[in-house]
């Protein structure tokens, strides 16, 4: 089935900011959400708003989607996709006349009635431009907290869950109510005792101290797509941030590829750039540059003659490998005219008698 663009499902720009999105998938929400408009179709339009909301307000999704389109988010599932969003506190104070958390909403938020979801960590790394061409395996190490394995991530000495706080009977708050004249004021405060955990721990693990985690340094191989585009984020599920609550899923962890600096060629997508610089005689007489190519190579490249200052020579499919398959980039050469700062006798005695050539002959040669 043909995907309809995201940003065309919501009517918004390509560079519409976060507040924009949410706007338009208010209005049309409210629009088409099935339990108000009963015209057939309007559940698939409902599905289909939905799933571009998810991916466009969620910075990294969005950049998969601009990188590599409706390819770039297939592999989420439903839970990825809506499982982080509170539907509930996104319309709360709209008069819609339905129940938002209920019914198909209930697939998208599904998330929100077990544990809660460990948080996400990020991590950069820098390859260098033939892992860009090539693909392939790179190690990633990175430290993050897991569930502590003595104690099952209860935080307790025998590893069974703790008791509620008698404080506060586990709700981790504290109510205190007062009369002011005919009103009931009520101040909710975190609980003293527990500290807002709601819990009581008798006897802490010894190996975590009551915290139900530990802090590890892990290592894992991460697979680099050919053509990575730079500033691109992998995404490995399940290996980040523990959950706050035993049984909760722990978060994701994304490693944001860049290219490493390579003092031969700058990188632009999957073009590659570098400046060659000509002594005035090549420049006026044309010569054969011989250039580092990305494979480890040479390439010989015909300077013309009569190149000017600044002119790009352009090496069709001597760059990247495009991301997605879609052949490769070119090399592109910026010429720049060295003229000598202090010329030899010798130099300046051909150069006086070049300005005295005729002038339609010198200025051919400074245009």
């Amino acid at each position: 089935m043909n995907q309809r663009d995201y940003y065309e499902v919501l009517g918004v720009p390509r560079d519409a900011d976060a507040k924009a999105i949410k706007d338009a998938f208010r209005n049309l929400a409210l629009k088409y959400h099935p339990d108000r408009n009963k015209e057939p179709g309007a559940e698939e339009r409902f599905k289909e708003i939905a799933a571009a909301y998810a991916v466009l307000s969620d910075p990294k999704k969005r950049a998969e989607y601009d990188t590599g389109g409706h390819a770039g988010v297939a592999g989420y599932s439903a839970e990825d996709l809506f499982g982080g969003i509170d539907f509930e506190d996104l319309f709360r104070g709209f008069d819609f006349g339905f129940d938002f958390g209920g019914g198909l909403f209930d697939l998208f938020s599904r998330r929100r009635h077990g544990p809660p979801v460990g948080n996400n960590i990020e991590v950069d790394i820098a390859i260098p431009l033939e892992k860009v061409a090539s693909g392939g395996e790179e190690t990633v190490r990175y430290g993050r907290y897991a569930p502590c394995e003595r104690c099952h991530g209860y935080g307790t000495a025998d590893g069974k869950p703790p008791k509620a706080c008698p404080a506060c009977k586990g709700s981790g708050q504290q109510v205190t109510v007062r009369q002011q004249g005919n009103v009931s004021v009520r101040q909710i405060s975190v609980c003293p005792v527990c500290h807002g955990s709601g819990k009581q721990i008798e006897q802490p693990c010894p190996v975590c101290g009551g915290r139900g985690e530990v802090e590890k340094t892990e290592s894992l191989s991460v697979t680099i797509p050919v053509g990575v585009e730079d500033g691109m984020a992998l995404r490995v599920a399940g290996r980040g941030m523990a959950s706050p609550e035993p049984g909760g899923a722990p978060g994701d962890l994304y490693v944001v590829v860049h290219a490493r600096p390579d003092p031969r060629f700058r990188r632009d997508g999957a073009d590659l750039w570098r400046q060659e610089t000509l002594p005035v005689t090549d420049a006026v007489l044309g010569t054969t540059l011989e250039v580092p190519t990305l494979e480890g190579g040479r390439a010989d490249v015909k300077i013309p003659a009569g190149i000017q200052p600044d002119a790009v020579l352009r090496l069709r499919n001597k760059g990247l490998p495009r991301f997605g398959g879609k052949g490769k980039g070119d090399m592109y050469l910026q010429i720049r005219i060295q003229i000598p700062e202090k010329p030899s006798r010798e130099e300046r005695e051909l150069y006086e008698r070049l300005r005295a050539l005729p002038g339609k002959t010198r200025r051919h040669f400074w245009e």
